[in-house]
């Protein structure tokens, strides 16, 4: 299919992107990696009078570490991410699901600001987010503002951001000795959207784990935090924290939801495995 009829704009800068989102009297999109968006444009799931590209918009791309903290500009793209050596070295939650996420072409243009603006349920990065405990900033008419992840994503392809605001760059404190990451999903095919996928982050002690955080993807409407299997995680016992698993994933076109919540089991049990290893 065809795109309706829209207008073009490209933003000179942050300011300008701003602007021409506020002065459009329809409704108005940005363009990034336009991954999601022009796919949604041509099956007329989505239909904006105007387009503002903010691909020539200076300071929105680049990986940096600083003061422990790592900021990805919202521009960067995935593929960007996936061969950065500052990403693998402080995020290697990250360095790990890049691989599994769509295909070399997508990951070419896609960017990070897009995909979690973009808020899909059963993408990756959204969950990489909270699970790494990050947040997001926003720039808007009313001027900037941080939200953190957690409170980000609001619902199905829903987020705190406004019609008005852009997403400038996501932070998240950066991996250190004792950080331990884990990451796995199940796709009927590598690169497909998971059925379920787990990303996973946690600290490691002689005493063992703690501060755990399970964030599962494609089992709701947003990013699925699992507490009851986290503290049952850090109590040391994975079959606890099996058991302990409280999520209520609705059926789909890809399997029922006794089907995910199985397979949510299994990925928790990869997962915790991954947890214990000792970091590289």
């Amino acid at each position: 299919m065809k795109p309706a009829a829209f207008a073009y704009a490209r933003a000179r800068s942050l300011d300008h992107a701003i602007a021409l989102l506020g002065e459009h009297r329809g409704e108005a999109k940005l363009l990034a990696g336009g991954q999601s968006l022009i796919a949604t444009l041509n099956m007329r799931l989505s239909s904006p009078s105007l387009l503002v590209d903010i691909n020539g918009v200076a300071g929105l791309d680049g990986v940096g570490v600083r003061s422990d903290v790592v900021e990805i500009g919202a521009l960067t793209r995935h593929v960007t991410l996936e061969r950065s050596a500052e990403i693998a070295r402080h995020a290697p939650l990250i360095a790990r699901a890049m691989p599994q996420i769509a295909h070399p072409a997508i990951r070419n243009r896609g960017t990070i600001g897009g995909s979690l603006a973009y808020a899909d349920p059963a993408a990756e990065l959204p969950a990489c987010l909270v699970a790494l405990d990050g947040a997001v900033d926003i720039a808007g008419p009313d001027g900037k503002r941080t939200v953190k992840a957690e409170d980000f994503f609001k619902g199905l392809f829903e987020t705190s951001l406004g019609p008005h605001d852009v997403l400038s760059a996501v932070r998240f404190p950066a991996a250190t000795a004792e950080t331990r990451i884990g990451f796995a999903e199940l796709a009927r095919r590598h690169g497909d959207y998971a059925i379920v996928g787990l990303a996973a982050v946690a600290q490691a002690s002689r005493k063992g784990l703690h501060d755990v955080r399970l964030v599962y993807f494609g089992v709701g409407e947003t990013p699925v935090r699992a507490r009851k299997a986290e503290a049952a995680l850090a109590a040391g016992s994975t079959d606890d924290a099996v058991a302990a698993l409280d999520l209520d994933p609705p059926d789909d076109i890809q399997a029922t939801g006794a089907v995910k919540k199985h397979l949510a089991g299994v990925l928790l049990r990869r997962v915790a495995a991954q947890l214990m290893e000792p970091r590289a």
